[in-house]
C-alpha cells in the first residue's frame, strides 16, 4: 500500500474510474445483446433501434478509451451483419 499522500489519492481515483469503466462495459454488452435478441425475435424495427443505440455506446466507449478501436470495428460489423439478415 502506498504511504505517500498523493499516491493514496491516486489509488482512490483509479478505483473510482475502474468501477465506472466496468459499469459502462456492462451496459455496452447489454446494448449489444439487445440487438441479437431483436434479431432472434425477427423484429426489424426494434433491431434497427437497438443497433443505433449499440453503435452510440460503442463509439462512446472508444472515445473514453475503455475499449480498443478494433474491438469497436469488429462488433459494429458483427451487429450490422446480424441486423442485415432480417432484410
Amino acid at each position: 500500500m502506498a504511504n505517500i499522500k498523493q499516491q493514496i489519492k491516486r489509488v482512490g481515483t483509479n478505483e473510482k474510474a475502474r468501477k465506472a469503466n466496468v459499469a459502462f462495459k456492462s451496459s455496452l454488452k447489454t446494448a449489444m445483446k439487445a440487438v441479437f435478441a431483436a434479431v432472434e425475435a425477427k423484429d426489424a424495427a426494434k433491431a434497427q433501434e437497438a443497433l443505433s443505440y449499440a453503435y452510440k455506446k460503442l463509439d462512446k466507449a472508444q472515445a473514453k478509451g475503455i475499449v480498443h478501436k478494433n474491438y469497436v470495428a469488429r462488433h459494429k460489423s458483427e451487429l450490422a451483419s446480424a441486423v442485415n439478415t432480417l432484410k
